[in-house]
């Protein structure tokens, strides 16, 4: 049976699994239809965009997988020698995922939605803090949740054993694409207000499941 430490772990992977969902709405939304966390998508809509398909970016999805790559590349090293599960470095990794969130969610708040270069910029810090927090959620390693995708995950629910769902898998892997679903509105509903609110509401939730982890860590475990 899991554990009630596995079960904090698999409920703040979930949290940030919603959080992705927020940032991924925002990001095609209002960045030039690009996504900053599913990083299928970017190719899909990259490998369309060069093969002619109308009005589809090409800069955009570029910039997002290349700060995607450079945020989990250097989360990974870094996270390389920690041990699995909860660990000071998991700490490290998704306070630096929170500062990049609220320093991107201020600058959409006091300057508005970016336009030209400042776009790319933007993309390759979202980009750069989802790979990041894929890294660190790597390293946690909750299985079911990666925080970031979701396609082995619908293999999974609809692959497994007949009656999972009532079975903590499956229950998991349904919960984990209902949460994404619900973040990704949430972020399409924020959007039409002002966009930095989506990204805001993220570095909220990832700054609440950093500090709920370090205490979780802390804390002693009883036999």
């Amino acid at each position: 049976m899991t554990g009630p430490v596995d079960v904090r772990h698999l409920g703040l992977m979930l949290a940030l699994t919603f959080s992705t969902g927020v940032v991924d709405a925002v990001g095609y939304l209002g960045l030039d239809r690009v996504f900053t966390g599913n990083m299928t998508g970017n190719v899909a809509i990259l490998g369309m965009a060069l093969a002619g398909g109308a009005g589809l970016p090409i800069v955009g999805p570029l910039v997002a997988l290349g700060g995607f790559l450079a945020g989990a590349g250097a989360a990974g090293r870094f996270l390389r020698r920690a041990p699995s599960g909860w660990s000071p470095s998991a700490t490290a990794t998704l306070a630096t995922v929170t500062v990049l969130l609220t320093a991107v969610a201020c600058t959409l708040l006091l300057v508005g939605r970016p336009h030209g270069s400042a776009t790319d910029v933007v993309t390759a810090l979202l980009g750069l803090a989802m790979g990041a927090q894929a890294a660190a959620a790597r390293a946690i390693a909750v299985p079911e949740v990666t925080t970031v995708a979701l396609t082995s995950t619908i293999v999974g629910l609809a692959a497994g054993p007949f009656g999972e769902l009532g079975r903590t898998s499956g229950a998991t892997r349904l919960l984990a694409v209902a949460l994404l679903l619900a973040g990704a509105a949430t972020g399409a509903l924020l959007v039409r207000l002002d966009m930095g609110l989506g990204i805001a509401l993220a570095a909220a939730i990832c700054l609440t499941v950093t500090v709920t982890g370090l205490a979780e860590h802390r804390t002693p475990r009883r036999a």
